[in-house]
């Protein structure tokens, strides 16, 4: 499957965890050679360690994506480390819930930071990798939440993926000069670490609004991204796919009993 991606040099933030992990292990199982980013060292390793047992090529570098010094040195350690950049998955993202009355400005702009900033972030600090290849694919973990649906708490988690939206139709236009594609997936509600915790009754009933009664898992996402990051996607840009098991498509819960 999409053979294109074997020794392709790969930048995943966020990558030690949740969908980010799924994003690079996916990437490694067709031969990628990925760099994961993360503030982590033990999540960090412990990710390296599962590709290495895979047998895949992976290693980390500690990064905090909001940072611009922090992002180059991220790329500049990929260089050294796999010879370039072909690959950037700017997938890193927090997503505190707290609703609007009780929302300070810091935590506004910590999210606006981390989620969206860092997207401008690495793909900046990426073009000049991607000029020396002659090529390269960039692609962005939006959300659902945001661009097409609202959850009380996450005004600024949604208007950050949002954004990620709005980047991505300039950045488009600019990265074509460098034979540079940039794409968006957008999960759904995704199986991760994060929810574990929440309870089974509350799994269900997230699955039961789901046209395929299920949640998604972190692979789901990962196919995805590999398809946009393939040689077979090369003449899509500016796009964005939802990856949400039809979740967005029925008008209410009336209609989802009717399936």
């Amino acid at each position: 499957m999409l053979s294109s991606i074997a020794g392709k040099s790969t930048i995943v933030t966020g990558g030690s965890k949740g969908i980010g992990r799924g994003i690079a292990t996916v990437f490694a199982a067709q031969g990628a050679k990925v760099m994961i980013a993360a503030r982590g060292k033990e999540a960090a390793e412990a990710a390296v360690a599962e590709i290495a047992e895979a047998g895949g090529t992976a290693a980390y570098t500690l990064c905090d994506v909001a940072e611009w010094e922090s992002v180059e040195a991220l790329v500049a350690a990929t260089r050294d480390r796999f010879g370039g950049v072909d690959i950037l998955c700017a997938n890193a993202g927090v997503f505190p819930q707290t609703k609007l009355i009780e929302m300070s400005p810091g935590e506004w702009d910590g999210v606006m930071a981390t989620n969206l900033k860092s997207s401008f972030l690495c793909v900046k600090a990426c073009i000049p990798a991607f000029e020396a290849a002659g090529q390269g694919r960039v692609i962005l973990t939006s959300s659902i939440t945001g661009p097409v649906t609202g959850f009380p708490g996450w005004a600024h988690y949604g208007a950050s993926k949002a954004g990620q939206l709005g980047f991505l139709k300039t950045a488009a236009m600019e990265l074509a000069r460098y034979n540079t594609t940039i794409n968006a997936v957008m999960p759904g509600n995704i199986y991760t670490e994060g929810l574990q915790d929440l309870g089974e009754d509350y799994l269900e009933t997230m699955a039961a609004s789901i046209p395929l009664k299920r949640l998604g898992r972190v692979e789901d996402i990962g196919h995805a991204a590999l398809f946009f990051a393939s040689a077979e996607a090369a003449y899509i840009t500016g796009q964005q796919i939802v990856v949400d098991g039809g979740q967005i498509l029925p008008e209410s819960l009336e209609a989802i009993e009717e399936i």
